[in-house]
């Protein structure tokens, strides 16, 4: 294998090395959602729900600082909850609890349908940002329609999730919506991880030059870019 394979290689087993890292760390973050639906189940108390949650955010908030990771991504949980609960608290409805997340499903599956209709995949943009690699990827036509073919499975995830969640949104069952959106990191996760295993099933043996500016140094910064 010459050495711009050698270069390619490694920083495809970095993005998935960072791919499983994000599940890993979705399942962490899925406490203070797991948190609210549980306790609102047993109680029907909204105020009891809102404790809960914030000290199981509080609790993912210290878990990330002690594994030395950036405060301000530790504290980014621990800020999201504090919306969530906010505007729960201040309309009377659990759902809203829910409702940021909801926003921000919607306006990433958006995102990446445009991206794939502009012919420039979400995963493929995203893993060159991430490995340095630049737009090099989208002048080989085998990676780009590789990239395309695992996006699609991205996305088809993200809408089915987020049609589950919007309806059940709508229709005001907090249980129900809790465990979805509860499952949601978790299965968004596996749906990348099983696009990166589509990505490189599509790829093949194929190698080509259009990523020379990669090099082997990526591994490290690309686990640190994804929590």
């Amino acid at each position: 294998m010459d050495p711009t394979a050698h270069r390619e290689a490694d920083g495809e087993d970095a993005a998935q090395a960072a791919v499983r890292r994000r599940l890993r760390a979705a399942v962490v973050e899925v406490a203070p959602i797991f948190g609210f639906t549980v306790s609102f189940a047993l109680t029907h108390q909204l105020t009891v729900a809102l404790v809960l949650a914030l000290a199981a955010a509080a609790g993912v908030c210290v878990y990330r600082v002690v594994r030395g990771e950036s405060v301000w991504r530790a504290l980014a949980v621990l800020g999201l909850v504090c919306i969530q609960g906010t505007l729960a608290a201040t309309t009377g409805e659990a759902t809203n609890f829910f409702l940021p997340n909801l926003v921000m499903h919607s306006v990433v599956a958006l995102a990446n349908a445009v991206m794939l209709l502009l012919g420039r995949p979400l995963m493929g943009v995203v893993v060159a940002l991430i490995t340095k690699e630049g737009p090099g990827w989208h002048r080989c036509p085998v990676r780009r329609r590789a990239f395309v073919k695992g996006n699609l499975v991205v996305l088809t995830s993200s809408v089915v999730m987020l049609a589950i969640q919007l309806s059940l949104y709508l229709s005001g069952q907090v249980v129900a919506l809790g465990t979805a959106d509860a499952f949601g990191p978790p299965v968004l996760a596996l749906s990348a991880l099983l696009g990166w295993r589509v990505y490189r099933r599509a790829l093949g043996d194929h190698y080509c030059a259009t990523n020379n500016r990669m090099n082997t140094g990526t591994s490290l910064p690309l686990e640190r870019t994804l929590p």
